[in-house]
């Protein structure tokens, strides 16, 4: 397989580029690492400064921010996660009293999609941010 399938080992040097961390600003760092983390299934990490990360587990933090002095811009972030999960999150989020919607627009509340043969959702974190959880990846050109 190649090296863009599987990440190096931590520590050592890459032969391409990985994304490593994002800072995903919040009004409040807790309350949002924690909602994404329990939608799903992870744990949030110690402080790290600033921060409070939630490991994807891929390689990949986000490292939340507190942002309070200016309003937070809401940011898309797309998560691939296991068919066997998806269910489990989607009743996360009704037990959670969160909208989902089949589309980015937030149009089509309470249905999935079905985009390139998987499913997938869209829904708003506590700063506004449009989460979205998908079953298989977009099929690009």
């Amino acid at each position: 397989m190649s090296q863009a399938q599987h990440p190096s080992p931590p520590g050592l040097p890459t032969t391409v580029a990985h994304l490593n961390h994002t800072v995903v600003y919040a009004r409040d760092r807790r309350r949002s690492a924690e909602f994404l983390a329990s939608i799903l299934g992870l744990r949030v990490g110690a402080p790290f400064g600033p921060f409070l990360p939630v490991d994807l587990g891929n390689g990949v933090t986000l490292d939340y921010y507190e942002k309070r002095d200016e309003p937070v811009q809401a940011q898309h972030y797309a998560f691939l996660v296991p068919e066997e999960q998806f269910d489990t999150m989607i009743s996360r989020l009704e037990a959670a009293g969160v909208t989902y919607y089949a589309d980015p627009a937030h149009t089509e509340p309470g249905r999935v999609n079905d985009l390139f043969g998987g499913r997938g959702a869209y829904f708003d974190d506590p700063d506004g941010h449009n989460m979205e959880i998908m079953t298989r990846p977009y099929v690009r050109p």
